[in-house]
């Protein structure tokens, strides 16, 4: 049940807590004689190892210590929780209630579920397994229901909570029981098969099931499926779009463009490629502003590829700025410069409009700075 050969010795934690006396809502401590019935091995998943029992503790500090004690272990650490989380209403933190906590003590005297998360993080991912058996209070039910109950990267974390039972009725730890049934008869199956025949046996629909593999390989993502030859996808792409058949090419164009950011980075000539084609495609479907956007984003792509980071998006004009639109054009030049001409638009010359005048050699003899002579000074 833990990749690769472990050597150290494993602990296993038992952790058994619920409030005495109206505010109980599951029998946590029932269960504690049921797992201490089983194999040693099948606790730690250990030849030899440490197993600590912590039934209905009062003081939050001292089970953190407990905690703490046994996440430093060298070895795999296998935590077994049974027991009821209630909600703060400060600071809406997710607590484990013990002994002594009350609605109004539950900062002071529950055990936070976020200190139990610091406490297993430092631990090397795939030697942490924590199997649970938990009860939730009607808003911290809907939390839980609303985003989850982890335990962070590299902890397994199994098993079930459930919400409060009605009134006057306490729940039964049956999760965990059935877990110590299947290791009292003798089998140590791998923890997704034991958390599912423990699962079945506890047969409550209303729970919530939590099976977190620390241990599963993430798949990465795959790109679009492309035919063995290697077949250009953009002729298929053209005729679904002229086909009329817009949102199936804008899909595809969507798909093959993210592959192409994925394998060649954002920004690549390939995924401006496959943006371009997505503009074209809604050019093709009448979403003109649509078309215009994409446009827009592909010819910034293209710009920032051939620029460094603090150089402007365009070329700076050098030399006089072009008169206003609908002024006249005109010629100027410069000693030993070619005359330069300027035109009210960026299209060529309108038709009927004379060539500009090239300066002749008069006009650069009016130009010539003449020497003025120095004003001579007194005797």
């Amino acid at each position: 049940m833990i990749t690769g050969e472990t050597t150290a010795p494993g602990t296993a934690l038992l952790l058994a807590a619920a409030p005495a006396g109206k505010g109980r809502l599951i029998a946590a401590s029932s269960v504690l004689s049921t797992l201490a019935a089983c194999p040693p091995s099948a606790l730690t998943r250990t030849a030899a190892g440490t197993i600590v029992e912590l039934s209905d503790p009062t003081d939050q500090q001292t089970v953190l210590t407990r905690i703490r004690a046994a996440a430093t272990a060298p070895g795999p650490l296998t935590l077994l929780l049974a027991g009821q989380l209630h909600l703060d209403t400060r600071q809406h933190g997710i607590h484990l209630a013990l002994a002594r906590t009350t609605p109004s003590t539950l900062r002071y005297t529950g055990l936070p579920w976020a200190w139990l998360a610091n406490e297993l993080k430092p631990r090397r991912p795939g030697t942490t397994v924590v199997l649970v058996d938990l009860v939730a209070t009607p808003d911290t039910w809907q939390k839980i229901s609303a985003y989850g109950l982890t335990l962070g990267h590299g902890t397994s974390l199994y098993g079930r909570v459930t919400p409060a039972p009605t009134r006057h009725r306490v729940a039964d730890p049956v999760y965990l029981k059935g877990v110590a049934g299947i290791w009292r008869s003798g089998l140590t199956p791998p923890l997704a098969e034991l958390h599912t025949r423990a699962a079945a046996q506890a047969g409550d629909a209303t729970a919530l099931l939590l099976a977190a593999d620390a241990t599963a390989t993430p798949v990465a993502p795959r790109p679009p499926a492309v035919e063995a030859a290697a077949a250009d996808p953009l002729p298929a792409i053209l005729a679904a779009a002229h086909a009329g058949r817009h949102a199936e090419a804008a899909s595809l164009a969507g798909r093959w463009e993210g592959w192409a950011a994925h394998t060649y980075g954002p920004g690549s000539a390939e995924a401006v490629h496959w943006l371009e084609v997505r503009a074209d495609l809604a050019h093709i479907a009448g979403d003109a502003a649509g078309s215009c956007e994409l446009w827009m984003a592909a010819a910034d792509a293209r710009l920032g590829r051939h620029q460094g980071p603090g150089r402007p998006t365009g070329p700076r004009r050098r030399g006089p700025r072009p008169p206003p639109s609908g002024s006249r054009s005109r010629t100027r030049a410069a000693p030993g410069n070619s005359a330069r001409t300027w035109w009210p638009s960026a299209a060529a010359s309108p038709a009927g409009a004379r060539e500009p005048r090239t300066p002749s050699s008069a006009d650069s003899n009016s130009c010539t700075p003449r020497r003025i002579p120095r004003a001579r000074r007194g005797p």
